[in-house]
């Protein structure tokens, strides 16, 4: 083989089927390569491929020939039954059975079994050029953690992604993931990215299906590994059949997987901006009833304040509770300012807050029973009585929640040395 031989997208194929007509097993097309000096490892997650594995296999073959770089091509299989997995083998790779579905599982066994320093993966349906690799093994020897693919800053081929893919899904799951997370990433979706095996084992991935590529650079991000991004091209697949993604389902999965590993976003500052709401329209009624045009503004206005504060300041504890959770169970990486808080905020500090404010709403209930005695304990007056037990209900339940909060956080350390 030489690299004259790289010409098109189709010259992988045709040197695999030469490899499949004239070698009889795997093991012959593959030279012995110790442990010690495989250099990348190249990944492809697989489920019913047969019409594009091999080609994808050829064209690392002949790569890694004509670059002379010393690896090897694992295919993860995920339970392939249209014989991807015979194919694969007799085109020179090495075949993993994965058992457990899911484009994550997949790659979780083929990185694990993976014998190089590097590793890129990338998707068998012949959607991304094995053949212009070269851009991913220069900057990870450079030493970039995260080498990921922008199919954006490249080209993506007539075909190749569904217009609600490129013009929307995409390009807003990535805003809202580089909003959340300060990722310099511009696509999160891309399935061609390189690592080094030091880096992904520090990530600790833990998802086993799509949010496996999110969770990947999300990780990089919160570990401030070095990241770097290149222009490829996304040409269309060659498969031949419906792709596994589902648009709507797994926007929504992505979605979801953003917010949970973002407390911050999830619940800090929706339960902010609700205590702030609601604490601005308390400190506006509770002196008197309030006029908003022609509309009147009165106690049950006031009501729902305090319930905006209540709901508010039980999600910011949901963030800081959720976020200790994480840490402690390798989750998130540390994170300096909040472990420095977490430590300098003790149990009694909580108690002695909480404890103050349920003073604070049981002097107010008190006050609102002796206002009730000035009237001979006869018919409320709602717009005065209600100004004094509505802040007095609030302190009293928001001192509560502290005293709980406070011990189901020192229950939770508990576990963590």
């Amino acid at each position: 083989m030489n690299s004259s031989m790289i010409v098109g997208r189709d010259d992988g194929a045709l040197k695999c089927s030469r490899l499949v007509t004239s070698i009889p097993e795997a093991h012959a097309a593959v030279p012995a390569v110790e442990a010690r000096e495989v250099e990348f490892s190249i990944v492809m997650p697989c489920l019913d491929e047969a019409r594009t594995v091999g080609t994808c296999v050829g064209k690392v073959r002949a790569f890694l020939e004509a670059h002379g770089i010393a690896g090897e091509v694992i295919v993860a299989d995920n339970g392939s039954t249209d014989g991807s997995q015979e194919i694969a083998a007799r085109c020179g790779a090495r075949v993993v059975a994965v058992a457990t579905r899911g484009y994550g599982s997949a790659l979780h066994e083929g990185i694990a079994v993976a014998r190089g320093h590097y590793v890129i993966m990338g998707d068998s349906d012949d959607s991304y050029d094995f053949a212009a690799l070269m851009p991913f093994v220069e900057k990870l020897r450079e030493g970039y953690d995260l080498v990921m693919g922008n199919r954006f800053a490249g080209e993506v081929k007539r075909g190749a992604m569904p217009p609600l893919h490129r013009y929307f899904g995409n390009p807003l799951l990535t805003r809202i993931g580089r909003l959340f997370f300060k990722s310099q990433v511009r696509d999160f979706y891309c399935g061609l990215r390189g690592f080094s095996r030091g880096a992904v084992e520090r990530m600790d991935l833990r998802t086993t299906g799509m949010e496996f590529a999110l969770e990947m650079v999300v990780k990089a991000r919160l570990l401030q590994m070095r990241v770097t991004d290149i222009p490829i091209i996304l040409w269309p697949d060659g498969r031949g059949r419906p792709p596994h993604l589902r648009s709507w389902r797994d926007g929504w999965r992505s979605l979801r997987f953003f917010l949970l590993y973002s407390p911050r976003w999830l619940f800090l500052y929706p339960g902010l901006l609700l205590m702030l709401i609601g604490l601005a329209g308390m400190a506006w009624l509770l002196p008197s009833p309030r006029l908003i045009g022609p509309l009147p503004l009165d106690y049950h206005s006031l009501l729902y304040a305090s319930e905006f504060v209540l709901v508010g300041y039980q999600s910011a504890l949901f963030a800081v509770l959720s976020k200790f959770f994480a840490v402690g169970a390798g989750l998130l990486p540390e994170d300096p300012v909040f472990s420095h808080v977490t430590r300098n905020v003790s149990l009694e500090l909580g108690l002695v807050v909480g404890g103050i404010l349920v003073v604070a709403g049981i002097a107010g209930s008190v006050y609102a029973v002796a206002f009730w005695e000035s009237l001979h304990f006869g018919p409320l007056q709602p717009r005065e009585t209600l100004r004094i037990v509505i802040p007095s209900i609030t302190a009293l339940t928001i001192g509560f929640e502290t005293i709980l909060a406070s011990f189901f956080l020192s229950v939770l350390a508990l576990a963590r040395k």
